[in-house]
């Protein structure tokens, strides 16, 4: 009976947190275009220019927009549509005996006509001014009446369009499955029957090599579920994964994307450099950047009605003027926030562009990638809006065995990263589980003394005020198999985003801390140092009243981690504001590799009469 009312328990609080982890409603959700009515006006019309985008190369655009309306209202907004034509032939029959919805696909962004505009509502004209960027087709602009929740259709723009649209852009680094390789994946319009892809790269100054590309795109019936699957479908265009080999430690490659069409020509494009990771182990500084809960965010202020994702910008900025300063990303879960608006990922990958072309830029998957019922991932809520991993699995490479199951290993000098995924099962006996013994046990510590486990959900420790009302102060059952583990293997940091704040623990084992210090450590942690990295930008997440003895600070704002080891034997943590980049909370670990060979509490075999030296 007992076991019986555990197991109630344990679903309620599961279902509990399925209905708060969600933060704010993605704002192209509030947009009801399939309830929208044809009521075009002869009176009003909206003009865009220029026609013609990225004609001197530019795959990022302002646009302005002329409108007007002889009966203006504050609740007139405009929609910006891509492909130009949205009309009634893409929409489906929900069945034989009704009619299909006038519109049935969501804008790519929007903006109320009175924004920029105060006098708007009395003059019945404005102009407003967008940035676009290149997503593989042509661009038309639609001016509404009636709100979002109720749209009319009143007036349609000429088109525009940008001078390739096809073009191979946002390239994403990764690392690969050996320390010696890097991925380049980017998004074009060019299918493999069109055009062959590569990328043409070597050391800088150095002589060019080309390493064919493979190719993957999906459909509207790879979707799980709406709005991927209706509202929110778009032509993700074609996904390219070039795998460049056998690089030299440190050294600083160049390399640019190209297509070779069926005639002979090319298409490239703009040349762009990193720098190899070290060899595992090798002994030079090596810097990390951790957060989670980014999503994206408008630079002209559309969509962002609901204040869902401020920080973002910020968070992007600070990483863009530092990139001389570091040299891997880890995002941690909750990448986009696309919720099944499939356009938001050429955003965000346009917007994480600079940073992704230059360093490794290694995700992990969160609920609003993959979570949706009936898809085998371990919460059957709807999250992900229809996406059920398929965007991030495609759009991202990570170094996984099966990208369908998020979790891989990556070294890089002398961390060893061991990245879960919390959407799948962690427990003991689970397939994950032996993955992440096997990542933590496989390492040598004194050639990668920095040991770090990171995932999206909060396995571990946070105040966050969701998790404290169910008492766990974690997801439930998070820590329960895996603090053996991380025990056991003596983890440095855990890292977490989900709780969209930031929190840092003592180093703890069991609840209970098993080091006093908390700025600077020397010698043996005894336990693992719990940290919540989650305001990465999306909208801000409360804590409890109650602030445990195990937490060391806690801070309500957007920032991210930063990670600097100097050498074997010193680590220097530091957490940052988006806002200023700014230090606001730090810490240094100082030891020599003994101090890791020594037993803490359940970190060393028992020992038996046996073993006894005689």
């Amino acid at each position: 009976m007992n076991v019986f009312v555990n197991f109630l328990l344990v679903i309620w609080a599961l279902v509990s947190l399925q209905e708060v982890t969600s933060h704010g409603v993605q704002p192209l959700s509030v947009i009801h275009i399939e309830k929208t009515v044809i009521a075009l006006d002869n009176d009003a019309y909206i003009k865009a220019s220029p026609s013609v985008l990225g004609v001197n190369g530019n795959n990022k655009e302002w646009i302005t927009l002329e409108y007007s309306r002889s009966v203006p209202s504050n609740d007139d907004w405009i929609g910006v549509f891509s492909p130009a034509n949205f009309s009634s032939s893409t929409c489906l029959p929900e069945n034989p005996r009704v009619s299909p919805p006038s519109l049935c696909t969501a804008p790519i962004k929007y903006q109320f006509a009175n924004f920029s505009n105060p006098k708007y509502k009395s003059t019945g004209k404005g102009s407003l001014k967008l940035q676009l960027i290149n997503q593989r087709s042509d661009f038309s602009f639609a001016l509404f009446s009636g709100g979002v929740s109720s749209p009319k259709l009143v007036a349609v723009s000429n088109i525009i369009a940008f001078a390739n649209p096809n073009a191979p852009l946002y390239p994403r680094l990764a690392q690969g499955k050996t320390w010696n390789e890097m991925t380049v994946t980017w998004t074009s319009g060019y299918g493999i029957d069109e055009a062959v892809p590569f990328v043409e790269w070597g050391p800088k100054g150095g002589e060019k090599m080309q390493s064919l590309a493979v190719t993957l795109t999906f459909d509207r019936n790879s979707m799980c579920g709406a709005p991927a699957r209706t509202v929110g479908w778009r032509d993700p265009g074609f996904i390219h994964t070039g795998f460049l080999k056998e690089l030299w430690p440190n050294l600083v490659y160049t390399y640019k994307l190209g297509h070779k069409l069926q005639n002979g020509t090319y298409i490239w494009s703009d040349i762009y450099q990193f720098k190899a990771s070290p060899y595992p182990g090798q002994d030079s500084v090596q810097r990390v950047i951790i957060f989670g809960d980014m999503g994206k965010d408008e630079a002209d202020g559309s969509n962002e009605y609901n204040n869902f994702q401020r920080g973002s910008l910020n968070t992007t900025k600070q990483l863009i003027d530092d990139l001389k300063n570091y040299d891997i990303v880890f995002h941690i879960g909750d990448i986009c926030y696309a919720n099944g608006y499939l356009s938001q990922w050429d955003q965000f990958t346009s917007q994480i562009e600079p940073i992704a072309s230059r360093v490794p830029y290694m995700i992990a998957s969160g609920n609003h990638e993959c979570d949706w019922p009936g898809t085998g991932s371990f919460y059957e809520n709807m999250d992900s809006g229809g996406e059920c991993g398929v965007l991030a699995e495609t759009m991202f490479y990570v170094p996984a065995e099966n990208r369908a199951k998020f979790w891989y290993s990556t070294d890089y000098g002398m961390f060893r990263f061991c990245i879960a995924d919390t959407e799948h099962d962690w427990r003991e006996g689970s397939e994950q589980y032996n993955f992440i013994e096997q990542c933590l046990a496989s390492v040598d510590r004194r050639k990668q003394p920095w040991l770090i486990f990171a995932a999206h959900r909060v396995l571990g420790y946070s105040s966050g005020v969701f998790y404290a009302n169910e008492g766990s102060f974690a997801e439930p059952m998070g820590r329960d198999d895996l603090q053996t583990l991380w025990q056991k293997y003596k983890v440095d940091i855990a890292f977490y985003g989900h709780v969209h704040n930031y929190e840092r623990t003592c180093p703890i084992y069991q609840n209970i801390c098993t080091n006093k210090e908390k700025n600077y450590y020397k010698g043996s942690l005894n336990g693992t140092i719990h940290v919540v990295a989650g305001g990465g930008g999306a909208s801000l997440s409360d804590f409890s009243t109650l602030k445990p003895s195990w937490s060391i600070f806690r801070d309500y704002d957007y920032g991210f981690v930063k990670l600097t080891a100097f050498d074997h034997s010193n680590l220097l943590f530091e957490y940052k504001r988006s806002r200023d980049g700014k230090v606001y909370d730090s810490f240094r670990i100082s030891r020599d590799y003994r101090d890791i060979l020594a037993c803490a509490v359940d970190s060393c075999p028992r020992t038996t009469l046996a073993s006894r030296r005689r």
